[in-house]
């Protein structure tokens, strides 16, 4: 499927959401919206493995016989049926009852079915307890089948849902039904989702532009980033994972293969469950993945949890878009938490370092982590200067990129990107000012993708990253000397400006000039009188 046919189908779903949403709310229709493509992918990657599977015993049926060809074989076959499951779990990793298919549902919603919304209750209820060998408790949890604003009673909602189901199946079935193909229909969605959202987004949703940046930035070799990509990611993290966007674009950047597992951690339970069906949806098995539900300041996460350094977790690439400068009221025991005890704790009005060391101190010797904040954590004193100056004494800080403002959702202000190495190879620090490289957009800036011969932002920033480019009011190498002479103050333009140098004015050059304008003017004037003069005319 082309680039073009994938962007067509996600703005045909949008145009879907857009007619059929109504008075609901945006955030309240992605749920059903996201969930009902989710059900489609695991349906028909269901049924095409089953067919697979099932060769020529797979059953043909008329093109009148609208059932389901697996609930035929299911009837058929009833003492073979919890081998073929067993053997589905092995393959594929998960099962879906006949009754629970898209196929099946959009066939209730095209009859209007009035046991279309009990069948969903099922399915769903089926999908996060039976489907996979390890269940998905609450996936569909903020999916409120028999809320109001779908209707007033159970006719009125079962009949919403037959319309959008029907809607949803129409506009889809001339589309592929790949697990890149959705998956990339599935993100475009949540963007559109979020744009909708306003400063809501900033809860689950990275722009891809700049997602792809970290993606790209972390899957390069740690000490050597010249060299290309890292063959092998253990374990990749993000510990304020949002949708999964972030990791998916590590996994798209190292190939399905080059990562051992993902891990992701999620406060807000509804961006959990998108986050996790992100992951399925996009052909990350069940065995390839770990989304935790909770919350990461207080690291509730068990694993995040080992105290004796031998066993500590660690990762070999750390991805993060945590809320800018959010409020937290840390105990005073955190003071003494293995994540702080060494740096000290962020202040109550900024929660972003202790975001940030709580990520760095499971990065592993060799690994890279990329994470966006506030400009703030740049120049801010007290606490947080402290912290930034142990951070660059260790030497773990490795590169501060500057993004333009109003790229994201969430907030209009220039964010940053830091990069950080428990053990990196170059002394100094990469500063890069990528803050006036974009196109203006009406209610978000874009960093510009090289198309139709304008200059590509994105690849700009990462091969100045990747082969430490210094570019006069762009990018430049700076020495620990001279950041300790600032006071260890990284804000990026006392090392790069973007500023334009002023012009030097030679005054003696110019009142000379001066002088000669007015010698011409006087001759002008008095050959003009001359006319007037002749003319019997007052002179001027």
């Amino acid at each position: 499927m082309t680039k073009q046919d994938q962007n067509q189908l996600g703005k045909t779903l949008w145009d879907i959401a857009d007619q059929l949403r109504g008075a609901m709310n945006a955030d309240d229709f992605r749920d059903y919206m996201l969930s009902f493509l989710f059900l489609r992918y695991l349906s028909d990657n269901y049924e095409t493995a089953a067919k697979k599977e099932l060769g020529t015993d797979y059953p043909s049926l008329p093109a009148d016989d609208l059932r389901t060809p697996l609930k035929v074989w299911y009837e058929a076959n009833p003492r073979d049926v919890t081998e073929f499951e067993g053997l589905m779990r092995r393959k594929i990793h998960y099962v879906v009852e006949p009754q629970f298919l898209w196929s099946h549902i959009a066939e209730l919603a095209r009859k209007q079915d009035p046991d279309l919304l009990s069948t969903l209750e099922k399915g769903f209820k089926y999908i996060e307890n039976q489907s996979f060998d390890s269940a998905f408790q609450g996936l569909f949890s903020e999916i409120n089948l028999y809320s109001e604003k779908l209707g007033k009673n159970h006719t009125e909602r079962n009949e919403r849902l037959c319309g959008i189901i029907q809607k949803i199946s129409e506009g889809i079935s001339q589309f592929s039904t790949s697990a890149d193909t959705l998956g990339d229909a599935y993100e475009y969605l949540i963007g559109q989702f979020a744009s909708g959202s306003g400063k809501k987004a900033g809860e689950f949703y990275t722009p891809q532009q700049v997602s792809t940046i970290l993606s790209e930035i972390v899957v390069l070799d740690s000490q050597d980033p010249a060299s290309g990509k890292k063959s092998k990611i253990n374990k990749v993290l993000d510990f304020a994972c949002g949708s999964g966007s972030l990791l998916l674009n590590v996994r798209r950047h190292m190939g399905k293969n080059g990562i051992g597992k993902i891990y992701g951690q999620e406060k807000n339970i509804t961006t959990y469950n998108l986050a996790r069906m992100n992951m399925l949806l996009h052909g990350v098995k069940d065995t390839e993945f770990e989304i935790f539900h909770g919350d990461t300041l207080t690291n509730d996460w068990a694993i995040l949890n080992e105290e004796n350094p031998s066993k500590k977790i660690e990762f070999d690439a750390i991805v993060a878009n945590p809320p800018f400068s959010y409020r937290w009221e840390p105990k005073d025991s955190l003071a003494e938490n293995f994540r702080f005890k060494n740096y000290g704790l962020a202040p109550k009005s900024a929660a972003d370092f202790a975001f940030l060391l709580h990520g760095f101190h499971f990065l592993s010797m060799e690994g890279t982590m990329a994470i966006i904040l506030p400009h703030g954590v740049l120049f801010r004193g007290g606490a947080e200067e402290r912290i930034r100056t142990k951070l660059l004494k260790d030497g773990h800080i490795d590169t501060v990129i500057g993004l333009p403002a109003n790229l994201f959702f969430s907030t209009g202000i220039p964010v940053c990107i830091l990069v950080l190495k428990r053990c990196k190879r170059f002394e100094d620090v990469l500063f890069i000012n990528a803050a006036e490289h974009y196109e203006k957009g009406k209610r978000q800036n874009v960093l510009r993708e090289g198309e139709d011969g304008e200059p590509n932002d994105i690849r700009k920033i990462v091969e100045t990253y990747q082969f430490r480019k210094e570019e006069e009011q762009y990018s430049r190498r700076v020495s620990m000397e001279e950041i300790e002479k600032n006071d260890w103050n990284l804000n990026i333009s006392r090392y790069v400006s973007t500023t334009q140098a002023e012009e030097i004015i030679d005054l003696e050059e110019v009142n000379e000039r001066l002088i000669a304008i007015g010698k011409r003017a006087t001759e002008a004037r008095e050959k003009h009188n001359q006319f007037l003069r002749e003319l019997g005319l007052r002179e001027i």
